[in-house]
């Protein structure tokens, strides 16, 4: 069974020949400093890992480490970059954008492992109205979707996003405007969250009818840490989140894609809410040894007749920092825990950045052991 055919029968929560295992998302950072600066799939080939490839292109991630420009311009929003300061590991830019009907600003900072917000977008309630009406939407090339998807090949899955900085609604619009505040907000001024989370769907909707229908992808992501239980209530969720994230996903059916939901932080008092949302997978399981809660055990007889599961393995204690021996009895736990029967695919929680190659190896290999 090839990489791909074991990823997509877990997707589809069928059981493959053994258990399928990744990571999620090989930085650029790990890749260059402990590998020799080779491609995220040669890493994946170097240690027999079922490879899943991010695809990034014009997809609007402010947060990808590293950038010096801007690929959100258009004739009405013309996004300016000033870099503060070039310094890698302490990267500063100021972005200016320039429309019909005001300047919108914001700023980040980074290192050569991430980058972060220190100044929002959205500084005034009116300000959505600027990008209700100017913000563009980008259109993906789908040629270079094909020549990824051909470079992929069998050796593991393409997997794609909805643009924005965050794929969800929510977490894109925490993004734009600071987590606080739109907690606040949505306490405060529902109405207006609600009509920024519209704007933001609206256009996300747009970008998956004209560029992910027909799009060679195996799986597209959605969601994102802010709608995490350990971020916001449950009940916050299913008002902010869950009609917005079935509206996309719906879409996203419609357009033929498989979806992964993202919820890197705690996400046990959303099981049931995540089924509604009619995701096909979800994301990254995060034990809370790295600010999650998940029994990967309980979660499989909550929903595993409904998603399958992806991820589960921490990636600073156990992957980064753990014995192989603590490695191996960690994946045949997980795979004792959300395996059975299939429809689950080991990964890490999360980025890492420092992890010795030999503790990979050792993942990788008592990865293998784990037959169906």
């Amino acid at each position: 069974m090839t990489s791909k055919e074991r990823m997509m029968r877990a997707l589809r929560r069928e059981r493959p020949d053994r258990l399928p295992f990744t990571i999620h998302q090989w930085q650029p950072y790990h890749l260059e400093h402990y590998l020799d600066g080779i491609s995220a799939l040669q890493a994946f080939a170097r240690f027999g890992m079922d490879a899943a490839i991010q695809y990034f292109e014009a997809m609007g991630q402010f947060w990808l480490p590293g950038r010096h420009e801007s690929d959100a311009s258009a004739p009405d929003w013309v996004d300016e970059v000033e870099v503060l300061n070039p310094e890698p590991e302490a990267l500063v830019q100021r972005h200016t954008i320039r429309t019909p009907g005001g300047t919108l600003t914001y700023q980040t900072e980074g290192n050569r492992r991430t980058t972060w917000n220190t100044e929002y977008l959205v500084k005034r309630k009116e300000d959505i109205l600027l990008i209700e009406r100017y913000a563009p939407v980008p259109r993906l090339d789908g040629g270079a979707i094909q020549r990824a998807y051909d470079e992929v090949d069998d050796a593991g899955i393409l997997r794609g996003f909805v643009w924005g900085d965050q794929a969800g609604c929510w977490q894109h619009a925490c993004c734009l405007f600071g987590t606080q505040e739109m907690i606040l907000a949505a306490l405060d001024d529902p109405g207006w969250t609600h009509r920024f989370l519209r704007i933001l769907c609206d256009k996300k909707l747009r970008f998956v009818e004209e560029s992910l229908a027909g799009a060679r992808f195996d799986l597209i992501e959605t969601g994102g840490g802010a709608s995490s239980s350990t971020v916001i209530s449950p009940a916050m969720h299913r008002e902010f989140c869950l009609p917005y994230d079935r509206e996309v996903h719906d879409a996203l059916h419609r357009a033929g894609h498989l979806v992964t939901y993202h919820t890197c932080g705690g996400m046990m008092p959303l099981a049931e809410t995540i089924v509604e949302n009619g995701t096909d997978a979800t994301e990254t399981l995060a034990p809370a040894t790295v600010g999650g809660d998940v029994d990967a055990a309980q979660l499989k007889r909550r929903v595993g007749d409904n998603l399958c599961l992806i991820g589960g393995m921490d990636q600073v204690n156990v992957l980064t920092c753990g014995t192989p021996q603590a490695i191996r009895a960690e994946v045949h736990r997980l795979f004792e825990a959300a395996g059975a029967g299939g429809g689950y695919i080991l990964s890490c929680a999360d980025h890492f950045f420092d992890t010795p190659p030999a503790n990979l190896q050792a993942y990788a290999d008592a990865a293998r052991e784990c037959a169906y």
